[in-house]
């Protein structure tokens, strides 16, 4: 078993990392690429982006080849993920409307509902030994989810290396929960897309030689939301329902964090700024590196957190969580108070 998740790892990491070159000259060539003209960017010369494909291509590639999850599931996500590949690639060469993009994650996202991907069933919390069935609202609930998480996965997406790296994390997290819990295929579907991941990593980490674009982002936020409809929420446990939130609990306080900001200073939700997390890090005289590790370093307490959580651990639980927000609120109060 574990034999077979080191090896489906270590096929997508190497067929994403000979793919990347391809998709950078490609990229070049198609005038895929962030020229840097606000200061709201921390990079400082033209780079290609749309770096998402070669991930899509070294997840997809070992998905259909080795992963034996339901047909009518591979169809789904397949389907999904080209949707906002496509559209990743022509936000990447066109800035696209906010309404536009929203259009298609929505598409993305009936995708999974109409091939037998959606959240189906939650804990009757009055009485946690009973479930309460969906039915209909299943549906906006799970098309809430998936575009929920796509965006924030794209929000999160401002530092070299930061969202590739974070969505490995938050991989590695489902699929030892997708494990524990005896959904093996699953586990192994989302170790493939960490090992994708991490075949792109060494030509994003600072200094970046491609971007992965929203062709990237969102791809890896409808994949990570997809994966955990399918192998954390089925579980139908109040434990089940908090496990996604805390494998990607770094982008989801990010987004979250953003909305609320936003909203307060009667501003766009999707107006873009330089309040999220890592531009804090950044002004508090955090390096690039130096950011982009610390951000791992917190997304990996929300890991950990996880496996306490799955394994009964509640007092470590909660330590490890506290200390994961406590990091967080360093950089956000110190940048509020030189304001």
């Amino acid at each position: 078993m574990f034999d077979r998740y080191i090896y489906g790892m270590m096929i997508a990491a190497f067929i994403t990392f000979i793919s990347t070159p391809l998709v950078r000259a490609l990229a070049i060539k198609i005038g895929a690429v962030d020229v840097p003209k606000d200061n709201r960017r921390v990079h400082t010369k033209p780079i290609p982006r749309m770096g998402g494909l070669a991930i899509y291509v070294g997840f997809m590639v070992t998905m259909m080849r080795y992963s034996y999850i339901s047909k009518s599931s591979m169809i789904g996500i397949f389907l999904g993920s080209t949707i906002l590949v496509i559209l990743g690639i022509a936000d990447d060469r066109v800035e696209l409307s906010a309404k536009v993009k929203f259009g298609f994650q929505i598409l993305a996202a009936l995708c999974l509902v109409v091939f037998g991907i959606k959240i189906d069933i939650l804990t009757n919390f009055i009485n946690p030994s009973t479930y309460v069935q969906l039915g209909l609202l299943g549906v906006p609930l799970t098309v809430f989810w998936v575009v929920g998480i796509t965006n924030t996965v794209n929000f999160i997406d401002g530092l070299d290396g930061l969202a590739a790296g974070i969505s490995t994390i938050g991989a590695l997290t489902l699929a030892y929960v997708a494990h524990v819990n005896g959904r093996y295929e699953i586990a192994f579907m989302t170790l493939l897309l960490a090992g994708a991941c991490i075949g792109f990593l060494p030509f994003n980490f600072n200094p970046a030689k491609i971007f992965m674009g929203d062709t990237g982002s969102m791809l890896l936020g409808f994949l990570l939301a997809a994966i955990s409809i399918d192998g954390a929420i089925k579980g139908a446990t109040a434990v089940a329902l908090v496990v996604p939130f805390l494998a990607l609990g770094l982008p989801i306080f990010d987004t979250a964090f953003a909305i609320f900001r936003r909203l307060l200073n009667n501003k766009p939700i999707t107006e873009a700024d330089k309040g999220h997390l890592h531009h804090r890090f950044l002004s508090i005289g955090f390096g690039h590196k130096k950011a982009v590790l610390s951000l791992y370093f917190i997304s990996s307490l929300f890991g950990i957190s996880t496996v306490f959580l799955v394994n009964n651990n509640i007092v470590n639980f909660i330590g490890i969580v506290l200390v994961a927000f406590t990091l967080i609120l360093i950089p956000i109060s110190r940048t509020i108070e030189r304001k």
